[in-house]
C-alpha cells in the first residue's frame, strides 16, 4: 500500500492493485483498464483517474468487495437502508 503525505493510506492505490489481483482491472504495460476503457498510463495517473471519477472508483470497490466476500461499503448500506 502506498502512504501518501496529506492522505495516508492510498484507497484508490488499494483499489488498482487489489482490483489487478482480482482481474477487476486489466493491466497492459504501464496502462490499467477496466471495461475496455483505458483509465491511466501509469499506477499514479490510474489513480487520479479514479480520483477525478469517485462513480467508477465506487463501482470498482462494490465489484472487490463482491469477488473478495466481504460486505457492502458503508455508503452503499446506508443508501439501501435508506430507500426502504
Amino acid at each position: 500500500f502506498d502512504i501518501m503525505y496529506g492522505e495516508g493510506i492510498s484507497k484508490k492505490g488499494e483499489i488498482l492493485d487489489l482490483g489487478v489481483k482480482a482481474g477487476i482491472v486489466e493491466k497492459s504495460g504501464s496502462w490499467f483498464s477496466y471495461n475496455s476503457e483505458r483509465i491511466g498510463q501509469g499506477r499514479e495517473n490510474a489513480k487520479q483517474f479514479l480520483r477525478d471519477n469517485p462513480e467508477l472508483a465506487d463501482e470498482l470497490e462494490e465489484k472487490l468487495r463482491e469477488a473478495l466476500h466481504l460486505p457492502a461499503s458503508k455508503a452503499v448500506s446506508e443508501e439501501a437502508a435508506a430507500a426502504k
